[in-house]
């Protein structure tokens, strides 16, 4: 063999050789040790246990089956909180405490001062005109996973959230975070706050080429599946599927948006986009994305139960579970996140019964209830205005510019209880002493969703059966009553958590920890309880 031919022939196997190690390298860097490179929080509002089981044979295989069968299913998340909401259940999620030491109890509160509901973590709200700047997370009183993932990486990291709802993407976000991202109520363009670092440039380019003002006559909400083959749904709907638009013209045309399906299918692509601009690192800390999703009832549904469009609902997002995972492994590689999803682990029902079928019933009105309150207690102390406000069964007194005859504040609260006690539609009522005192089981739930700051004199519980219609204010709103619970679900995927199916309750203060500990660094600085002790 000639001299040249021989040397062509190493050549050759000299580049194979760097090929395959090249690969060999790159393939390890894919799934090395030392920790994963990416982290994705998701909360969904309302999901439910039920509903996942009964819909899985829809699913997907890499959406929530993928969940469910590879990583820590937990059935059973009890928040142990009455009257939670999405965005104080974001709150308990990322802090790991309850909403009597997070500063968040619910989307909205009480200023006493202002007499006024605005939102928790509206800063300037005494302006009375909200804008992006208003939202920032400084009533947020305790460090969330975000923040406490930054400050092990000294800032290397980068942590966004995304979400249709500014509450929710600021409490993701946290204090330290370097984005977060909403869908503006007024103008649907994705916006944020000057408290973080500015969208990305893809996010800009979407609102400027692809704003969702001008593509919103064009969208609608049609069964992904026919209800015919799916569980439990009458024969009507399947006869009749539902259809829903959304115009420019509603005056709460983004809002209904963000509550449909089609709002979660919005932040799965901004989501995506901001996957594609993230570069995390080998071998520190991950880069976290974290997402907030919904799965409330459509209460915008024109007739009866909206079961056909919740069960859609649910179809849809496992298929946008599984966009995103796709873009996910893209990113990071796959085997390298660790991704864990809660439900906010309550549920509110908007129907009331028919009434034909003669359910006990009734309506209960906030507005005559503070009227009759009011003469009652006038009657007994001399005039004044003793009610400020009625509120999501929270009612306030103002007892400071009126004479008590002698009367400490707390026989007047306790007048004002056993009056409303009286009252038919009404279950119980609890001063804010006994709530505090957590005497009892009920109490004690409530206490627990109770921040001092923001506390009401009294809690009014109401009938099962019964509609409520605040109506103090304008426009009015109702809802009814049923206190039936409901089994909501989490999920904790991650390399080395091993599938595994966990049927008895896990409090939900224990996620945030368990992530933490997952993630090796620090649980939030409030948070209540000790991480699981997953396979």
């Amino acid at each position: 063999m000639k001299k040249g031919s021989r040397n062509r022939k190493e050549i050759r196997r000299l580049v194979t050789s760097m090929i395959v190690g090249l690969a060999t390298l790159n393939a390890m860097a894919q799934t090395m040790p030392g920790g994963p490179r990416l982290v994705v929080g998701i909360v969904v509002d309302q999901l439910r246990t039920d509903y996942i089981e009964a819909l899985k044979q829809h699913f997907g295989n890499d959406g929530f089956r993928r969940l469910m069968e590879q990583g820590a299913y937990m059935k059973d998340v009890d928040f142990k909180v009455d009257g939670l909401d999405a965005v104080a259940a974001t709150a308990m999620l990322q802090t790991g405490a309850y909403p009597m030491k997070t500063g968040v109890p619910a989307a909205m509160v009480y200023d006493q001062e202002l007499a006024r509901m605005f939102p928790a973590l509206a800063k300037g709200a005494n302006s009375g005109s909200l804008t992006n700047d208003s939202y920032t997370p400084e009533a947020l009183r305790l460090s969330t996973l975000s923040d406490e993932l930054l400050m092990a990486s000294d800032g290397t990291a980068t942590a966004y959230a995304l979400s249709t709802d500014p509450q929710q993407a600021v409490i993701m976000a946290g204090h330290a975070g370097t984005g977060a991202a909403w869908i503006n109520n007024t103008t649907g363009n994705w916006a944020s706050t000057s408290w973080y670092r500015p969208m990305p440039a893809a996010v800009n380019t979407r609102n400027l080429r692809s704003p969702l003002s001008a593509r919103l006559d064009t969208m609608q909400w049609k069964p992904a599946v026919s209800a015919s083959l799916l569980p439990g749904m009458s024969k009507q709907k399947a006869l009749s599927p539902f259809r829903h638009s959304f115009s420019r013209k509603e005056k709460d045309a983004y809002i209904r948006f963000a509550s449909s399906p089609l709002g979660n299918r919005e932040v799965t692509d901004v989501a995506i986009e901001y996957l594609k601009g993230m570069q995390p690192s080998i071998g520190g800390m991950p880069d976290m994305l974290n997402l907030a999703y919904t799965l409330a009832p459509y209460k915008y549904a024109k007739e009866g139960e909206p079961k056909a469009e919740l069960a859609d609902a649910y179809i849809r997002l496992d298929r946008e579970l599984a966009r995103l995972f796709e873009a996910m492994d893209k990113v990071a590689g796959k085997g390298n996140s660790v991704i864990w999803l809660s439900s906010t682990g309550y549920y509110n029902d908007p129907s009331g019964d028919n009434p034909k079928y003669n359910i006990p019933t009734g309506e209960f009105s906030t507005r005559k209830a503070a009227s009759l309150l009011n003469s009652y207690l006038a009657a007994q102390y001399g005039n004044g205005a003793y009610v400020k406000a009625f509120r999501h069964g929270k009612l306030w007194l103002d007892l400071a510019g009126v004479s008590l005859n002698g009367r400490r504040k707390e026989d007047v609260v306790n007048d004002a209880r056993g009056f409303l006690s009286r009252m038919s539609g009404v279950a119980e009522v609890l001063t804010i002493d006994d709530i505090l005192s957590g005497n009892t089981p009920k109490a004690e739930r409530l206490k627990a969703g109770t921040d001092p700051k923001h506390a009401a004199d009294l809690q009014v519980m109401f009938a099962p059966g019964w509609t409520v219609t605040e109506d103090m204010d304008y426009p009015a709103v109702s809802w009814p009553v049923r206190e039936a619970a409901v089994m909501t679900p989490a999920f904790i995927f991650a390399p080395e958590v091993e599938a595994q199916i966990i049927s008895t309750p896990v409090d939900a203060t224990a996620l945030a920890p368990t992530v933490a500990g997952i993630l090796r660094i620090r649980s939030p600085n409030g948070s209540e309880t000790k991480p699981l002790l997953l396979k």
